[in-house]
């Protein structure tokens, strides 16, 4: 399974360097789904999760494991807390009905900081093509709002 993983991420990263970029709406659904399960965080955990702004910020790796096609999710903790002290918790989906990306390469994600829009998290992605039976490439830009809350992803230009 770890080579089929690796293999999905290869073709990937191959599909982005030919430039296609689809065009699709990016969701966050609440983490109250069965995406949300702890035995969906990619493993090893160390590797597929990471912290921003002082660890206040928390983001890992989904693998559902199926639908093969569209088995990766961005987990975002962010502030600012609730009422009980929790986090507000959402899930990056490729769509609004819940299906994931074809692939998150979560090795190559970068982050930057803007004072208006928060914190911003670039990384490669694929998208299930079902025209082609392929894969379409993308940047996966997802913008955290400390203050509000408020997770906004979408595609950008490669």
């Amino acid at each position: 399974m770890k080579g089929y993983f690796m293999l999905r991420h290869f073709l990937g990263a191959a599909l982005l360097l030919l430039g296609a970029l689809p065009t699709a709406a990016q969701s966050v659904i609440d983490c109250d789904g069965w995406q949300a399960s702890a035995r969906n965080i990619a493993e090893p955990w160390e590797t597929f999760s990471r912290g921003y702004a002082n660890g206040e910020i928390r983001v890992a790796l989904l693998d559902t494991i199926e639908p093969a096609a569209g088995a990766f999710y961005l987990l975002v903790l962010t502030p600012p807390r609730q009422e009980l002290g929790d986090r507000i918790c959402g899930i990056v989906a490729e769509d609004d009905g819940g299906i994931g990306f074809a692939g998150l390469d979560f090795q190559q994600i970068a982050a930057a900081y803007e004072p208006a829009t928060g914190l911003t998290l670039r990384m490669p992605a694929q998208r299930f093509a079902p025209a082609t039976a392929g894969f379409d490439p993308a940047i996966l830009a997802v913008s955290i709002n400390q203050a509000t809350g408020v997770i906004a992803p979408r595609f950008e230009i490669p």
